[in-house]
């Protein structure tokens, strides 16, 4: 017999006994899947205090009071793994824990030898699909590029505005190796890109405010968050509110370059006046760049409303890692109060905004509307919700037969609906040193004789043998500023008994290291050991050894300019 899922069950055609009398199955939800880019945890709204200024996040706010906050939902601590998770189904460390340049490939591997995704893993939107979901993308994709079967349509999305690489430029689309990367469903997006060289020769209406040349303003018409925003109401503007809609919206913001239209630039003015002082204009550009993200996700929530689609929509939001918060360009985003950043595996680097919400969930599940919840939740497991709540078994039937890895994904729909009381995600193999179960979460440390260089010798580690973690940093309210231009991330966690320990439900800033309480010993050693037994599964397959710039070539001579798939 056929896999039913609990959902599809509840969905299927309810047969009343007396008089078997036969009632149709609810129409199916519009979802939209809003994936943002780099966005720090104290750059939401509702993780501040009511009023605060320089963040200001209105629509956003109102989805999570008029739907559910999800407070432990987790990503990988940087961009492709987490996407590669979300289309998959997969933890990261079951299909990509590595931020690989699209260009990377094994020439004697043509399953699993690309970045991003392996070729035969089933994407999210081809289940979508199969239950008769209209697919669409609009944004980054960083999930691979090398084949047709890499892209957006080749996962099974209808159509697509996307970008391949880690990031591009907000102005002119251009992503390196001096060809523009902007594709539309099957080929280059010809003409739909740029041409905002401020930081070249000062003209096209853009202008630099700080010392990064990258870090520009400029007219809203030539941005390209614009154009991605755009392209999603365009799809919702032709959409047929009875065919069920299925949108992938992967924001560019707030990713570096910080670039950002000049009317939102100029709406943040008063923080360089702040008694707390900015640095180099990074708040001040992050900040208005959060409030353009907001304000597009207004749009589109008008424009389904407008169809009168919005009272049958869910509306997913998660960011794909916190944000960066570490030195130079790159000390833009502020994760206060916790630890840590994006690259890290402290709470500031995969711990994550993250909400649900929608006139779907509104009318289904009445009493979880204002509700934080507290269990955990994957990027994996969107996957095989949405499979749930579109009637579909997620079984990965062609990854099977290429002896890859199964999903990951757990549906959490009867969680988020109040029909459990608790996460079916119990625990979370984060990343190859990283098990997070129950209340706890245990980090196993690296020795300074692996070679990583990670654990010096000092008043706490004399002989140097004692395993560590890489320093994660506490920022403050108002961060990044002048006067810490970078965060004070001298000092270094040392480890007892192999590994960092923490409660993570009583101590969410991580500052109390439970792993030499004796107390605390019983769980420290069975959590090493689940770990140990999850590291034996990790998918690590080797995805290099081709010639590196045979895409860079393939974009010159086939696309004209264009970064696209170079292999068949």
């Amino acid at each position: 017999a056929p896999h039913l899922t609990m959902f599809s069950v509840r969905l299927s055609m309810a047969v009343v006994a007396v008089g078997c009398v036969v009632e149709a199955a609810p129409k199916r939800p519009h979802i939209v899947m809003h994936l943002a880019d780099d966005f720090g945890w104290a750059n939401a709204g509702w993780h501040r205090p009511e009023g605060f200024q320089e963040v200001q996040t209105p629509v956003m706010d109102g989805l999570v009071k008029s739907g559910v906050e999800l407070d432990r939902a987790y990503s990988y601590q940087f961009c492709s793994p987490t996407r590669s998770a979300l289309q998959s189904g997969r933890l990261p460390t079951h299909v990509n824990t590595r931020n690989l340049g699209t260009n990377i490939f094994n020439p004697n591997d043509p399953v699993s030898g690309f970045s991003g995704i392996p070729r035969n893993m089933t994407g999210m939107a081809t289940i979508m699909k199969r239950a008769g979901y209209s697919t669409h993308q609009a944004g980054k994709w960083d999930a691979g590029m090398a084949t047709p079967d890499h892209t957006p349509f080749g996962r099974g999305y209808d159509t697509s505005l996307n970008y391949f690489c880690h990031c591009n430029d907000y102005w002119n689309e251009m992503c390196g190796g001096g060809l523009v990367d902007l594709w539309d469903t099957t080929a280059p997006a010809y003409g739909q890109n740029g041409s905002c060289l401020a930081y070249y020769n000062g003209s096209h209406g853009c202008a630099q405010p700080g010392t990064n040349p990258a870090y520009t303003v400029g007219p809203e018409e030539l941005y390209e968050e614009h154009k991605l925003v755009s392209r999603v109401l365009s799809v919702i503007g032709k959409a047929d509110p009875n065919t069920p809609l299925f949108i992938n919206y992967d924001s560019h913001i707030v990713h570096s370059p910080l670039q950002v239209p000049e009317e939102f630039f100029e709406k943040f003015a008063f923080i360089q006046n702040s008694s707390t002082p900015d640095y180099d204009y990074h708040r001040h550009l992050y900040a208005a760049m959060v409030n353009y993200l907001d304000t597009g996700m207004g749009k589109i929530i008008d424009a389904l409303k407008a169809k009168g689609m919005w009272e049958n929509t869910i509306y997913v939001f998660q960011s794909d890692n916190g944000g960066p918060s570490f030195t130079g360009d790159n000390h833009t985003g502020n994760n206060f109060p916790l630890r840590g950043a994006k690259y890290t595996n402290w709470e500031g680097g995969i711990r994550v905004n993250a909400f649900v919400s929608g006139g779907y969930l509104a009318a289904v599940a009445p009493t979880m509307i204002g509700q934080k919840l507290e269990g955990f939740i994957s990027i994996a497991d969107w996957y095989a919700t949405f499979a749930a709540i579109a009637g579909q078994d997620p079984t990965d039937h062609r990854a099977a037969a290429a002896s890859l890895p199964p999903i990951d994904g757990v549906d959490v729909w009867p969680y988020l609906t109040g029909q459990v009381p608790h996460s079916p995600r119990t625990e979370i193999f984060a990343d190859h040193a990283v098990l997070l179960k129950g209340q706890f979460k245990v980090m196993v440390g690296a020795a300074e004789s692996t070679g990583k260089g990670i654990c010096s010798k000092g008043p706490n580690n004399p002989s140097g043998t004692k395993s560590c973690i890489a320093a994660g940093c506490w920022g403050g309210p108002l961060y990044p500023n002048s006067s810490v231009p970078t965060p004070a991330c001298a000092a270094t966690e040392f480890c007892l008994n192999g590994a960092c320990l923490y409660n993570i439900f009583t101590d969410p800033e991580e500052r109390d290291n439970l792993s030499g309480d004796p107390a605390h010993a019983t769980t420290l050693s069975d959590m090493i050991a689940t770990l140990t037994t999850y590291q034996a599964s990790e998918f690590q397959p080797n995805r290099s050894g081709g010639n590196p710039m045979l895409a860079n070539q393939v974009g010159h001579s086939k696309y004209h300019g264009y970064w696209g798939p170079f292999l068949p």
